[in-house]
């Protein structure tokens, strides 16, 4: 379930960002790959594909930094 997850998220990282080669553990927002528009995007999108409620006190850079936090976040979420 989770190489899925880092494959969904992955996908639509790269696809939010136009950029073909993102590393699993690349800084999204340090790269300049994600601002903050486009946080909101990611967040929304992390909601609708895995059914999962995004909190406020969930709204932490480490959890959407990189496609590996972002999939440990998700993972996390559904236990």
């Amino acid at each position: 379930m989770q190489a899925e997850t880092k494959r969904d998220v992955g996908g639509f990282v790269r696809r939010l960002s136009h950029c073909v080669s993102v590393r699993d553990d690349e800084d999204l927002f340090q790269s300049g790959l994600i601002n903050s528009l486009l946080a909101l995007q990611l967040v929304l999108f992390v909601e609708h594909r895995f059914h999962v409620s995004v909190e406020g006190t969930d709204l932490e850079l480490s959890n959407f930094c990189s496609i590996d936090a972002i999939t440990e976040f998700v993972e996390r979420k559904r236990r």
